[in-house]
């Protein structure tokens, strides 16, 4: 009876066919071997000889399915008639090779969170294609339009194709039913009474079709109408938690009790601790949280103040000449400061004042005006009706011109202008109705910063520096996504920062290393690059698996429904 046995010899395993026989001149049994195949490198699977393969097909037995050893090309023939040699292999496993290890981090990572879990349940029919293009947004700094090329260059997505029209498509595939069953379970998920760090940023549009762009107070000094994005962080997690559009030509402060509102409306949680900066700071808004007038509600807050009103300033003279003591010693991450609470009321209202001082930096900016000072006065002497600085002149210096052309002119300083300005150098007061020590006070504000870190990636690193799209409803979900991939960017960063990984590299460097975990297919099947040390390493670090071929089979999709209600293409 026929057997087919492997043995290797070299690098190559080859198939031998093994019929066993009685031998009556040695007086015992015996075998006699037939090399019949080998095993393909390429594939680890066996491929055949064209007489053996005739040999079964002769005796009735099937061939479907076996490939062709073709021992002159080094090749692989399959049975279809079309013959492929080995450069040619090679070529098909170049072309089928696809980054895969950034996807599979931010995946496995969106699972981790919860993530994804949330968004499947909030946007059945899309949510594959909205956690694809923020995918897309966290590794790449193109505008969607280039969403299609990288799709084609990433494995692990099974999204099909992402063209243009594709993600027109999606952005008014869902609605703000969608939107808001999202954020509430978001919400849901990641509460742990933690503050919300506020802050709002202005995105600037070319288009005429997006009704809430208006013209006002832009940030970034461009002369575009714009949409005002708000912005909320939960400051345990350092994850985004809610966001809401107003009309770019609102400020701050008329925007805060709309999103306060706004947010306790739809997540039912009314144990919010704000954490605002100075923009919001307004007699008004502290009255409101309060629980002041009919529109008031108590709110615990902590804001920084700005030195345009008379209480700021009256505390700071207050502390002048005894804040810089060790008993009032701050500690922070880089020089200590100094901090108080003040004892006096502020505005008649019985709040917490705490009056911080930073030596370093009231010296240094001290240092750096002294020396735009001089620097001016350098320039008035040589040039004294410089149109360019004169409104300088005016404000720093005094400027006597003498009668005679040669004459050098009399240039002294405003000491009193300048010491004015500079009386508030290295100064902040921040006002809280719930905090009480200032190391708190600091330690709590301070944090804050995940909010403008988080406004930062969301221009310039996820495309939305310009609002690329016609018509409010493709805008509110091009933000949308965007604001899931600020998720995805910061979860990733909180464990870069948390595991010291930012020492070694940056964000950007990260997905490019992990991009170079490449798979390829051949004949249809998954093939994974070993990993390096530092890929393993970064992996180790999320606590996240090393990925396996299993990990490239197809996400099991819904069937798509219906379009939301309430949504209408454009």
């Amino acid at each position: 009876m026929a057997s087919i046995t492997k043995q290797r010899l070299g690098r190559h395993t080859y198939l031998f066919e093994s019929v066993s026989f009685w031998d009556a001149v040695k007086k015992r049994p015996d075998n006699h071997k037939t090399k019949i195949g080998k095993i393909d490198l390429l594939t680890n699977e066996p491929v055949y000889t064209q007489e053996y393969l005739d040999r079964l097909s002769a005796s009735g037995a099937s061939i479907e399915g076996m490939r062709l050893w073709d021992r002159t090309r080094e090749g692989r023939v399959v049975l279809d008639g079309s013959i492929k040699g080995s450069a040619e292999i090679a070529n098909d496993v170049l072309a089928s090779v696809k980054d895969f290890g950034s996807i599979y981090l931010m995946r496995e990572l969106s699972e981790k969170i919860g993530l994804l879990g949330v968004l499947r349940e909030a946007l059945p029919d899309v949510w594959n294609e909205v956690f694809t293009l923020a995918n897309y947004l966290v590794s790449a700094d193109k505008p969607v339009m280039y969403c299609e090329d990288w799709v084609a260059s990433h494995d692990g997505l099974e999204c099909g194709s992402m063209s243009s029209q594709r993600i027109s498509d999606l952005l008014v595939a869902f609605g703000e039913d969608e939107r808001s069953r999202f954020y509430q379970a978001w919400h849901k998920l990641i509460r742990d009474k933690e503050y919300i760090a506020l802050d709002i940023t202005s995105i600037s549009s070319y288009s005429e079709g997006i009704l809430s762009c208006e013209w006002g107070y832009n940030r970034d000094g461009e002369d575009l109408p714009q949409v005002n994005l708000c912005l909320l962080f939960g400051e345990t997690s350092r994850l985004p938690v809610y966001q809401t559009i107003y009309s770019g030509s609102l400020r701050d402060v008329s925007t805060l009790r709309s999103t306060i509102t706004e947010f306790i409306a739809l997540t039912g949680d009314t144990e919010i601790m704000i954490v605002m900066d100075k923009g919001f700071y307004s007699r008004k808004n502290i009255s409101m949280l309060l629980g002041e007038g009919d529109d008031g509600f108590l709110c615990r807050f902590l804001i920084a103040v700005p030195f345009t009103a008379l209480p700021p300033k009256l505390h700071i003279e207050e502390e002048r000449h005894t804040i810089d003591r060790v008993a009032n010693l701050i500690r922070t991450t880089s020089s200590p400061i100094r901090g108080v609470r003040s004892g006096a009321l502020w505005d008649d209202l019985e709040l917490h004042a705490h009056v911080f001082y930073n030596p370093v930096k009231a010296v240094k900016e001290r240092n750096d005006h002294f020396a735009y000072v001089a620097s001016l006065r350098d320039i008035a002497i040589e040039d004294p009706g410089n149109r360019k600085h004169a409104a300088e002149f005016a404000k720093y210096l005094d400027i006597t011109v003498p009668d005679a052309d040669d004459d050098t002119p009399v240039v002294g300083f405003r000491d009193d202008v300048i010491e004015k300005e500079l009386q508030t150098v290295g100064w902040f007061i921040l006002l809280s109705n719930h905090i009480e020590e200032p190391q708190a006070a600091y330690d709590v504000y301070r944090m804050k910063d995940v909010v403008e870190k988080g406004f930062l990636r969301y221009k310039s690193n996820l495309g939305l520096d310009r609002l690329r799209v016609h018509g409010d409803v493709r805008m509110q979900n091009k933000v949308f996504v965007a604001f899931i991939a600020l998720i995805i960017s910061s979860a990733i960063q909180n464990t870069m920062l948390a595991k010291n990984l930012f020492k070694s590299m940056t964000f950007d460097k990260l997905l490019i290393t992990l991009d170079k975990i490449k798979t390829a297919r051949i004949d249809g099947k998954a093939v994974l690059r070993p990993l390096t040390k530092e890929q393993s390493y970064i992996l180790s670090v999320f606590e996240i698996p090393e990925p396996d071929p299993s990990t490239l089979r197809p996400v099991q999709r819904k069937k798509r429904g219906r379009k939301p209600k309430g949504v209408s293409a454009e």
